[in-house]
């Protein structure tokens, strides 16, 4: 996939800098190490943060702050990260889905970042352009229903949106049936060094519970 970033989110985050983990897997209902990894993670989470210092998190809180610039409200549409950190911290079990949607919340909660899991199968055409969301543009979130996205970051193929930090598109989520692979971690901290390392985590996470193999890594900004 070419990955575009355009001028509308140059202007409000010119230090944004992302990074895609491509790969042939196959997926699983379930892992039970994947999820031993959740329940550290979980516990870790808890002994460090509060609900109010998870904003703090500077890979969250670069991404509100560009939420509030393109003029959405980041405690109305919270971040996919800061969504499920916040989960952990108010005692909640995180929803068991399958081992790729497992593996990239593992993965934006070690990291903070709002991380994209897509079935690049989905995909029309071979550009993925990162806008900001209009008025009226019709988009389903994955289990959200229609969800305005006038004023969020977005990612669109050739006939529309497919993932915001807040939630991906119903269009392109990953199943079961899923083979190709394509995750997306949004580093609108700047931080390339941490967007990296994130990257390699994701690309470790597939090889060794999703079966990966052909896995590349590509950095945007």
């Amino acid at each position: 996939m070419q990955i575009i970033v355009s001028p509308e989110i140059e202007q409000v985050c010119p230090d944004f800098v992302g990074a895609s983990v491509e790969a042939r897997v196959v997926n699983s209902p379930y892992s039970e190490p994947l999820w031993q990894e959740v329940e550290r993670l979980a516990a870790q989470c808890r002994s460090s943060l509060t609900t109010e210092t998870l904003k703090e998190l500077p890979p969250i809180a670069a991404t509100r702050r560009v939420y509030r610039a393109c003029g959405k409200d980041p405690s109305r549409y919270r971040p996919a990260s800061e969504q499920l950190i916040r989960r952990l911290l108010q005692g909640k079990q995180l929803y068991q889905i399958d081992t790729l949607v497992d593996l990239v919340n593992v993965a934006s909660i070690a990291y903070g970042y709002s991380i994209g899991g897509f079935d690049a199968d989905k995909f029309v055409g071979d550009t993925l352009t990162l806008g900001v969301g209009r008025e009226g543009e019709p988009y389903e979130g994955i289990g959200r229903g229609m969800l305005n996205i006038a004023g969020l970051p977005v990612y669109r193929d050739a006939i529309g949106g497919v993932g915001t930090p807040t939630s991906d598109n119903e269009r392109t989520k990953m199943t079961l049936q899923t083979t190709h692979l394509v995750v997306l971690v949004n580093g609108y901290d700047g931080n390339r060094q941490r967007v990296a390392d994130n990257a390699a985590y994701l690309k470790q996470l597939v090889e060794q519970y999703a079966c990966g193999h052909d896995c590349t890594i590509q950095f945007f900004c």
